[in-house]
């Protein structure tokens, strides 16, 4: 339950942040050919929190990688993991150049 709440709020927030934006993307949207489907994503380049491509990765202490502002937000008001519900052991969350970089190939490629 907590996950889902963490969930819509960062929806919610992703949305209020995109909707200047909007306009702009679907008008892009309509200039590309309906034939060119985008590429699906590999699922660790998605952040389990906005399930979107991460920007930021971060690692926490569970093992698992974030996008950076999202695993602040979860942070701010709770010490369990997103994805375990388990106390973590600390809160630093460490750069994940790694993915980070693998991210940026995928979509230069």
């Amino acid at each position: 339950a907590e996950l889902a709440a963490a969930l819509e709020e960062s929806a919610r927030l992703e949305e209020e942040r995109r909707a200047p934006d909007e306009q702009a993307s679907s008008s892009l949207a309509a200039e590309r050919p309906p034939s060119v489907e985008e590429e699906e994503p590999p699922d660790d380049f998605v952040c389990p929190i906005t399930t979107e491509v991460m920007s930021d990765p971060v690692m926490a202490a569970d093992g698992h990688s974030y996008e950076r502002s999202a695993i602040e937000r979860w942070l701010a008001t709770k010490s369990t993991s997103p994805m375990t519900g388990e106390a973590l052991v600390h809160s630093f969350l460490a750069p994940n150049h790694t993915l980070r970089r693998q991210i940026r190939e995928w979509q230069q490629a």
